[in-house]
Order: structure tokens, then C-alpha cells, then sequence
């Protein structure tokens, strides 16, 4: 989520942020970064420049955040908070998968786990996804998905309700599927996840969710169709009829707000609507969040609506910003 296939280490990635940061004045920058929030926000403190993704433990009481840098870390929120500067505690480490990032992560809350995609960002090398308990936080599983011999982003991941994990490859144009104890399952492809437009293909499949009544929700980033996958035998694929408000196109990480409406997190992130169980919908709001920042993730926290923004700010240690959507 929110890779558009550039490392925080690569030389790509630092020339691509200095040409993105010299479109936007300093000026409009400073004014954001000092000006009161629009909207309720919450600050905290990391020694890394890029948090791809975060999801509120409501049980827990604390944030879960995925690491460009590879690990994951956790911000918890006291029950008097004032509106202070909250802490990152790092709870895994890369984990030795080297230069590997951590980046879409879904809280499996009946198995007490978190399951996070690990991904070679740069080289498109690697691909695995791993389980870790939430209260020891010793990993459960790790389950590869590619390697060195063929190209591949594993990108977000969604569970559903017996524990299977569903990971995007968000190049690949195909979904993994892994069963509740790690093992592999199969790979879900179709040709309506391919475009016919080549351009549209560079970052394919990207933000999943998994919906109750059964299926799965799937943004493709450069198209902007939404599709929905059954997830029994056959994996019924079909794109979701989306009116109203324009495409999903450039849509990252997704969160399901309820089982009508969907959050497409994003530079402006989109709320979508449906009342026929995702057989059309339509877009009904956006939000823009910080956008210099760059929003990557979506999450609930308390039935409020929260957008991850990836880039930090500050030195020595980088201040993150996880900002209320009000559409």
C-alpha cells in the first residue's frame, strides 16, 4: 500500500520526493504543519520516515503500524489522552528478511494475531506473509510467496472468517491465497484483473478488505475498478459498477466502515456506497488529508474514520500523523 513501487532506500524513491516536495511550496507546507488539524488527529513519534500502514487494536487500546524499514511497531493511547504526542514502541524487527519492507497488515482478532506482508519494495524479489501473536508477539508463521525468479509485489492482505489470508501482488495482477496454520492454498487470478490499457497495469490489484456476507473487495490502483471475489470454489470474479463522484483510480489501502460502506484510502481518499451487497455502488464523499504527507491506509477507531499518512516529518525523530476523514 502506497508503493507505486518505490523504496524508501532507492535512489528512485529520494529523487521522485524531492520532485514531488519541490511541486508543493514550502510555504503551503509550513502552513499545514503548523496550522491547527480540521479534524481530530493523532501525532506520535517514530525514528522512521515511512509508516505504510496502521490499524486500531480496540481490545489493546493501541495503534499497529507496518514499517518501510521492515518490522512493526505499536503506539498505545492512554484512556486520558489529552491530545499529546504518542510514543512508537517497535515490538518486531525486520526479522531477518534484510532489506525487506513490512507493508499491508489486518488484525485476526478471533486467533489473537496480526498477519502482515513482507516485500522486497525495490527489486520485487521477495514476497512472504507472516503471523505474529498479539500478545507475545512471537511469529506463528512465515509463508513464502515469491522469490528470485519471478517478479512480484505482495502488497495488503485481508482474513476471513475461518482464517485464510487473501495477499495482493500488486504487479502481478493475482491474489495468494494462505490457509489459517500458513500453509499455501493456491494463486487467484483472472483476466479481469489485467487492463487493457498497458499503462494501467504498472500498479494493478492493491487495497483488500473482506466483507461478512462472504466475499472479498479489491481495489486496482491505476485502473480504478473494484472488484468482488467470492472466496468458495471458483473464486467468482466481478467488477463492482462504482457511479457517482468519478474512479477509484490511484485508491491504496481499503477499510470496510460498514457492511454498505468502504473507505479508499488516498490523495483525495473516497467513500463508496452500495445497498445490493456490492453489485454497484457509488461514491458519496472525499477527504484530503495532509497531502504532502500521503495517504496510504484507512482504519476504524471508536466508529470514526482514520486515514495513515506515510511520510514523516521532523529530525531527529520523524512526528506521523494519523488525521479523522470527515466526508
Amino acid at each position: 500500500m502506497g508503493r507505486f513501487f518505490l523504496s524508501y532506500r532507492s535512489p528512485l524513491f529520494l529523487i521522485s520526493l524531492l520532485v514531488l516536495s519541490s511541486a508543493v511550496p514550502i510555504a503551503y507546507v509550513i502552513h499545514r504543519e503548523t496550522s491547527e488539524r480540521a479534524t481530530h488527529a493523532f501525532e506520535y513519534y517514530s525514528r522512521g520516515w515511512v509508516r505504510d500502514t496502521t490499524k486500531w487494536d480496540d481490545i489493546g487500546r493501541r495503534f499497529i503500524v507496518s514499517f518501510f524499514d521492515g518490522g512493526l511497531g505499536v503506539i498505545p493511547v492512554p484512556d486520558d489522552d489529552f491530545g499529546d504526542v504518542l510514543e512508537e514502541i517497535q515490538v518486531v524487527n525486520n526479522d531477518g528478511f534484510g532489506k525487506n519492507s513490512s507493508l499491508g497488515l489486518t488484525i485476526d482478532r478471533p486467533r489473537n494475531r496480526v498477519l502482515v506482508v513482507i516485500s522486497d519494495a525495490l527489486g520485487f524479489r521477495f514476497g512472504a506473509l507472516a503471523a505474529y501473536d498479539l500478545t507475545s508477539w512471537n511469529r506463528l508463521f512465515l509463508t513464502h510467496l515469491s522469490g528470485p525468479d519471478s517478479k512480484a509485489l505482495a502488497d495488503d492482505v485481508a482474513v476471513d472468517a475461518d482464517g485464510n489470508a487473501y495477499v495482493t501482488d500488486a504487479i502481478g495482477n493475482k491474489i495468494w491465497k494462505v490457509g489459517v496454520n500458513g500453509e499455501f492454498l493456491q494463486t487467484i487470478d483472472n483476466p479481469l484483473f489485467t487492463s487493457d490499457r498497458w499503462y494501467e497495469n504498472l500498479v494493478a490489484v492493491n487495497g483488500i478488505v473482506f466483507h461478512p456476507n462472504g466475499y472479498l473487495l479489491v481495489d486496482h490502483t491505476f485502473s480504478g475498478n473494484l472488484f468482488k471475489i467470492e472466496t468458495g470454489d471458483g473464486h467468482r470474479v466481478t467488477v463492482v459498477n462504482v457511479a457517482g463522484g468519478g474512479s477509484l483510480r490511484f485508491g491504496d489501502g481499503m477499510e470496510l466502515w460498514s457492511p454498505t460502506r468502504l473507505v479508499v484510502a488516498g490523495n483525495p481518499s473516497k467513500l463508496v456506497e452500495s445497498f445490493d451487497d456490492w453489485e454497484t455502488a457509488q461514491v458519496i464523499g472525499k477527504f484530503s488529508g495532509i497531502t504532502h504527507r500521503f495517504v496510504s491506509s484507512a482504519f476504524v477507531k471508536d466508529g470514526k474514520l482514520y486515514v495513515n499518512h506515510m511520510l514523516g516529518m521532523g529530525y531527529p525523530r520523524r512526528k506521523h500523523l494519523l488525521l479523522e476523514a470527515v466526508f
